[in-house]
């Protein structure tokens, strides 16, 4: 990504488990207006642009004040050859705390692991969640040497369905998702990105989903999520299991098989995914031209319906002509009293 420092500052910097950590550096990918073209519908975006401007606000360029904020890491004691692996962790609790278990398996793999404090399920995701966690890799990548190749998002419960949403808006940076006991469907829960990320997220992210054999409801959902990435055209997939395990974070072994699948990409057939491709933008033009139908004929209410179910199906790929059509209607469609 633009603007990201990918180089190693001093050479020694900490090793180990590193608690109540306070980073400094900020980044464009943590910028509202790039989480809201990243993260959000485009009318979704429009309309919280729309509202500011008539209520004379303006949106913060950064939500995140991070000298209040505290972070959590694991930096092995050996770094790779190429470079540290990086694993951004969205926890569903409060606290910022590095897995004990977790610290031998991310030894073998040369991988750092860092998550923060007060990003739980009972925050906000655009507004805490999604720029804290965009944060921690900036600032790891800037204070370590990490491969950038080599640049993961994953969580728990709650925080996995943070982490889904994070890679498929920024596949720049981050190249996998380990999803462990949630996740939702693409497409509809988690928006799609413009065409030129999904795109790259088709062919350069790994997902790896990872959920306990006795927690049924997860892996039903795991389903479901599996089952959308493919009708994207999204097919680097593993769905693994966790013997005998519930809702519960996986132990040492269940890890080091993930982070290993997590770390062998398999490249998407390219026949497959250009007709794929060439399919979903087939029933876009559709969808829009269903839109422009309904408002030829001025009706309005069709058009509206039309649109608003089109924008939460296709998200970014149907920007800016979503926008467009939302701003025509918006002309055409009587004064309110």
């Amino acid at each position: 990504m633009a603007g990201v420092a990918f180089a190693a500052s001093a050479s020694d910097v900490s090793q180990g488990v590193i608690d109540q950590v306070v980073f400094t550096q900020y980044g464009s990918a943590s910028s509202s207006p790039e989480l809201m073209r990243r993260l959000v519908t485009p009318l979704n975006a429009w309309r919280l642009q729309q509202h500011a401007a008539s209520a004379g606000t303006a949106i913060v360029d950064q939500a995140i004040d991070l000298t209040r904020e505290r972070f959590a890491l694991y930096v092995p004691p050996q770094a790779p050859p190429d470079g540290y692996a990086l694993l951004v962790f969205v926890p569903p609790w409060n606290e910022a705390r590095v897995p004990g278990e977790w610290t031998s398996i991310l030894d073998r793999h040369g991988m750092i692991f860092v998550t923060a404090a007060n990003i739980g399920n009972d925050t906000s995701l655009l507004d805490r969640r999604d720029p804290v966690a965009l944060l921690a890799a900036v600032n790891v990548m800037a204070r370590y040497r990490v491969n950038p190749q080599r640049v993961y998002i994953g969580g728990f419960s709650g925080g996995s369905r943070v982490a889904l949403r994070l890679a498929l808006g920024y596949p720049d940076l981050f190249h996998g998702a380990l999803l462990e006991a949630g996740s939702d469907p693409v497409g509809r829960a988690v928006p799609l990105p413009p065409q030129a990320l999904l795109e790259q997220f088709q062919t350069g992210t790994r997902i790896v989903y990872f959920t306990g054999q006795q927690d049924p409801a997860r892996m039903d959902v795991d389903r479901q999520s599996r089952h959308s990435l493919h009708d994207w055209c999204i097919d680097d997939v593993d769905l693994r299991t966790i013997p005998a395990t519930g809702h519960d974070l996986a132990g040492a072994t269940a890890l080091d098989r993930a982070l290993t699948s997590l770390e062998t990409h398999h490249p998407p057939d390219a026949n497959r995914l250009d007709a794929c491709r060439a399919q979903i933008a087939s029933e876009l033009e559709q969808a829009l031209g269903t839109v422009e139908a309904a408002l030829a004929r001025n009706d309005i209410a069709t058009a509206q319906r039309d649109l608003d179910e089109l924008d939460q199906r296709f998200g970014g790929l149907a920007a800016p002509r979503s926008v467009e059509l939302a701003a025509r209607l918006l002309q055409a469609a009587p004064p309110s009293h």
